[in-house]
């Protein structure tokens, strides 16, 4: 334990959640570690790669909260990493293809694209 400026006592652990989900199978893990310790090694040592094998680091991106970070970025106590799943499909190109069917349906103005 250490004291900060003001004498109070702070903890050198904190605690953070690493989660990944597939479509069938979710994980919240949750583990206690060095203040200083990189998302990376968070999720190394939370066991969740054990448990989700195809889990690419090197690849797959990364967040605090939904807010992108890198593997090298550290956290603070009560944060949650998630790990993403590659996109099958690039989402503009699915808002344009709705978009399109909803000009063709005529739900959309064909004009503007807005709705009707």
């Amino acid at each position: 334990m250490v004291n900060n400026s003001a004498g109070a006592a702070i903890s050198d652990t904190i605690s953070v959640e690493v989660a990944y989900a597939l479509p069938e199978r979710q994980a919240l893990l949750t583990i206690s570690v060095p203040a200083d310790t990189c998302v990376e090694q968070i999720i190394r040592q939370s066991g969740i790669l054990q448990q989700f094998p195809q889990i690419n680091l090197s690849e797959q991106k990364v967040g605090v909260w939904s807010r992108p970070v890198k593997l090298s970025d550290k956290v603070q106590d009560g944060d949650r990493i998630e790990i993403y799943r590659p996109l099958i499909a690039d989402p503009k190109d699915l808002r344009r293809r709705r978009a399109e069917k909803a000009k063709d349906e005529g739900r959309a103005n064909k004009v503007t694209g807005g709705h009707l």
